[in-house]
């Protein structure tokens, strides 16, 4: 059958012409006439049996006629990943070169204004991820009330992701009276069920069993050890390869993906990363570097593993046994497309064996095992430190604890053990300064050090001379002038002046120098100040210390000179007159 006997539109066969195609595939021989006579389709293929050629060249014969109208696009066709919908947009300017229709994508991360002005300027195919969807929707910017044609694309996937709710809210907003195209790789019951609800009377389309894998593809199982032997069997596998072109390597988490990448990186491997965390360009950047052979490898999550239309994909290598089986079919469809063979490869700790039994219940066969079985390794050799995984995987804790990390308060003692041992010791009281030796007669060096968050008691604080009574200090007579300071300003750091040439220290730095307090600072013998009392200047006999601290050489000329107070009687006697 070619696809002239299809009854397809003569622009869509002169563009399906330039791309090279000449014959259907089963499911586009089986789909396609059904989807031109406006029935509903439930198509079950596995994947790279050309699904998406199946809805998009009825699509196109189907919209020459009409046109659409602002905020209401004439078909919807909902995709799982931004991926697959992006490659259903270039399905559309490939086999649309002939045609003047107007397609919108949208999907995140991308802006919703430039989404909306195409939207505005009417959509005959909409291409959308559920989430962007009705997110437009709820805001007031599209309306579904136009929709001709309901594609739903990799359905089994949107179970996975859980965008049924999302699905059966959308088939309920568009009219009743639309054609539904369903297409999925498996049949799971809740998508039988879904199937049952929004398609009328559909034409089953089945061209291979529900989740089977191709038969062109070489399958095969490798054991291996913990994480970081699976790396080293990884490597040895693409070195070990001769026919190998090209190969996406597939992990369950996404940071799996970025540690193997940087260690493929690392031993010299041309290698790219995707994963669902990545921004949307570099997404596509990475994929289009992969698809234009920039990088021979390409490691990713199950992000890629539905519907990506990757061409001459030579080897697919599981790093990480699939959790779910269908996941697996998936996975391994990336090669062997289109009739030309492929290499599959999977990688299997101890753990993995339960997973492998039901990937093979799923597929109704076995997969040989390339080498020894996982009863036939030998012992482990990669060294305790690199281990990690299921089966040695060091907790962040421990490895913290090793390090010296949190071994102290809050973590923040980080000299090693034996070091903590030894300033561990029991504090010796006669080793402790005197209560009777001043605090100013020690070395500096020779002062102990308190311990961060440590009051010492009140008794142990140093002697201080006794604060003068605020009345007798403003009584006192005090009309001597200062001494002129000294020109030489003291710097930040130096020692402390002798006892015996600053007879009050604490009053040396007094005066104009002392830094503001809070109000709600005390005093020293514990009573709380007074507001008057935060306002007045505070004085002292001995008032001809260093200058103040903190300008440098650049202090200003006028705090250098003296400064005359008038008397405490003159200030009563001024009041009296007044």
């Amino acid at each position: 059958m070619q696809f002239n006997e299809l009854g397809l539109s003569e622009k869509v066969l002169q563009a399906v012409e330039a791309s090279g195609y000449t014959t259907p595939t089963p499911i586009q021989a089986q789909a396609i006439p059904e989807a031109l006579a406006g029935r509903d389709v439930l198509g079950i293929a596995q994947t790279g049996t050309g699904k998406t050629a199946a809805f998009t060249l009825p699509m196109l014969s189907r919209l020459e006629q009409g046109r659409a109208r602002a905020r209401m696009p004439r078909t919807l066709i909902l995709e799982p990943t931004r991926e697959l919908a992006a490659q259903v947009e270039e399905s559309f300017a490939k086999y649309g070169a002939n045609h003047r229709l107007n397609v919108a994508l949208l999907i995140g991360g991308v802006s919703f204004g430039d989404q909306e002005a195409k939207i505005m300027r009417g959509a005959d195919v909409l291409i959308a991820t559920p989430g962007r969807l009705l997110d437009f929707f709820e805001r007031g910017k599209l309306l579904l009330t136009g929709i001709e044609i309901l594609v739903i694309d990799e359905a089994d996937r949107m179970l996975d992701m859980g965008f049924i709710p999302d699905i059966e809210k959308i088939c309920k907003l568009v009219p009743f009276t639309r054609q539904t195209l369903f297409f999925s790789a498996t049949m799971p019951p809740e998508i039988t069920r879904l199937t049952e609800a929004f398609l009328h009377n559909p034409v089953r389309v089945e061209v291979a069993r529900a989740a089977s894998t191709a038969t062109t593809i070489t399958q095969g199982l490798v054991a291996s050890h913990g994480h970081a032997a699976k790396r080293e069997t990884l490597r040895r596998l693409i070195r070990g390869e001769e026919n190998l072109k090209n190969a996406i390597i597939f992990c369950n988490r996404k940071r799996d993906v970025a540690i193997l990448h940087k260690s493929l990186v690392k031993h010299g491997f041309s290698a790219g990363a995707l994963h669902g965390d990545m921004d949307q360009l570099a997404r596509m950047a990475s994929l289009d570097a992969f698809k234009n052979g920039d990088v021979a490898l390409i490691v990713c999550s199950d992000v890629a593993a539905r519907g990506l239309d990757i061409p001459d994909v030579s080897h697919v290598f599981n790093f990480d046994v699939p959790t779910h089986s269908e996941d697996y079919v998936h996975r391994i469809g990336r090669t062997g497309r289109a009739g030309k063979s492929g290499v599959a490869y999977t990688i299997v700790t101890g753990d993995d064996t339960k997973y492998i039994d039901q990937i093979e219940k799923l597929i109704a066969r076995k997969i040989d095992w390339i080498g020894p079985q996982l009863n036939e390794l030998p012992p482990d050799e990669t060294p305790r430190e690199t281990r990690r995984g299921r089966d040695g995987e060091r907790s962040r804790g421990r490895r913290d604890r090793d390090r010296g990390y949190g071994s102290g308060p809050r973590g923040r003692d980080r000299r090693p053990a034996g070091e903590i041992e030894a300033s561990m010791e029991p504090f010796d009281p006669a080793a402790a300064p005197s209560e009777e030796t001043p605090r100013e007669e020690q070395p500096r060096a020779e002062r102990p050090r308190r311990e961060r968050g440590e009051r010492r008691p009140r008794g142990d604080r140093e002697q201080r001379a006794p604060r003068e009574d605020n009345r007798e200090r403003v009584a006192r007579d005090d009309t001597r002038e200062r001494a002129p300071r000294s020109r030489r300003p003291a710097r930040y750091g130096d020692e402390a002046p002798a006892l015996d040439a600053q007879p009050d220290a604490r009053s040396a730095s007094s005066g104009a120098a002392r830094r503001p307090r809070p109000e709600n600072d005390r005093n020293r013998d514990g009573r709380g100040r007074g507001r008057d009392n935060d306002r007045r200047p505070r004085r002292d006999d001995h008032d001809d210390g260093p200058a103040v601290v903190g300008f440098g050489d650049h202090m200003p000329s006028f705090l250098t000179k003296p400064v005359r107070v008038a008397p405490a009687e003159r200030k009563e006697a001024a009041k009296v007159e007044e």
